[in-house]
Parts: C-alpha cells; structure tokens; sequence
C-alpha cells in the first residue's frame, strides 16, 4: 500500500469518526434541549431588544424594556434547569476538546486538554440569570448589549461541543457578526473570568 492511499483511508477513517461523534454530542445535547423552549425565548429576546433600541421615544422604549422583563426571567429560568439537568450527564460524555479543530477521540486520548460541559453551561447559567436579575444595575441598553452576549457565548459553547471551537466561532461570526473574542469581552466580568478559566484549563478550577 503506497503512502497516498494510506493518507487517503486515514482520511477518511478520521472524517467517519469525527462525524460519528459529532452526531452523538448533538444528539445528547438535543434531548435535553428539546425539553424547553430557550432558543424560542432567545430569539424573542433579541427581536425584543432590537425593536427597543429602534424606538425614537424614550416612553417607547421604556415600555417594551419592561415587557422584556418576562422573557429574561423565562429564559433564566428555562436555562437553569436545562443546566441543572445536563449536570447528570456522564463527565465522559461532557468533556469537550480544547483543540481548535476535531479531532477524533480527542477527548479520550488527550484527557487533559479538555473541560468539562457540564460546568460550562452552569457558567452560562449563572451569567443569564445575574442579567435577568439586573444584579449589576445596568441602564437598560447596557443591559440588553450585555444579556446578548451572554446568550451568543452560551451558543458559541454549545457548537463547540457538538462540532469544534473552529467551526463555534465560524457560526457566530457569520449569523451575529461577532468575533469570538469580542463575545468573551462583551459577557460580564463575572461570566468573562470563570469562562476563561475553565476553557483555558485554569489549575484553580478543580476537575476542569
């Protein structure tokens, strides 16, 4: 067997099983979102804030912030449980490579080099319901600005895990226009700190 039709079955060989695992993450992370209704909420969300922020009266716009107060805490609270239940996943089913690009098995073969989703998502959790609560008294726009990143990230998340970070920051950029780093700028301190912890593999976060 020459080299190039070695290359070519490893090629392959690595194309079958990246997709095989690919297909297996989206599907855990499937049956449990199909339990809510966060990206319905999301996308109400955000039309909500743009609708807002395009309003030329400040009564106008004060009106539909205030609606908005609902679906925030909805959201929040959709979220929290959704976090709370992708907790009881195996951690071997969780762990997500840090390597840009997939790598079949990579997660088992470089168990050091990833982190753990269940955390993550609890990050995110974290982040949504601190925003929902307005625990940093942000004015209104800020706050809109602020809870979207948070959103956009947790999904920058989740298409990590179910493809890589390569393709993650592929998505975000071309369906919200944002870089991944202004993403991670954007979210707040609290959320941006833990966040990078625990991607980075920070020594401070146990079982990261």
């Amino acid at each position: 067997m020459d080299i190039l039709t070695l290359a070519l079955l490893i090629a392959i060989g690595s194309y079958i099983a990246n997709h095989q695992q690919q297909r297996k993450r989206i599907a855990l992370l499937a049956s449990h979102l199909g339990q809510y209704q966060i990206e319905k909420l999301m996308e109400a969300l955000t039309e909500g804030y743009l609708r807002a922020l395009g309003e030329s009266t400040a009564e106008r716009r004060d009106q539909i912030w205030s609606l908005l107060t609902t679906t925030e805490s909805q959201l929040s609270e959709q979220f929290s449980r959704f976090a709370a239940e992708f907790a009881k996943v195996n951690e071997a089913d969780a762990r997500v490579s840090r390597f840009a690009m997939a790598i079949p098995f990579a997660s088992q073969l470089f168990p050091a080099t990833t982190f753990d989703m269940r955390k993550a998502l609890a990050i995110h959790a974290q982040g949504i319901e601190n925003m929902a609560r307005n625990a940093a008294h942000l004015a209104p726009r800020e706050k809109a600005f602020t809870m979207s990143a948070e959103l956009f990230l947790m999904q920058h998340t989740c298409h990590w895990f179910c493809k890589s970070k390569t393709i993650a920051t592929a998505r975000m950029l071309a369906r919200h226009k944002t870089p991944y780093e202004q993403l991670v700028d954007s979210v707040s301190p609290q959320t941006r700190s833990a966040y990078l912890a625990l991607v980075r593999g920070d020594k401070g976060i146990k079982g990261a």
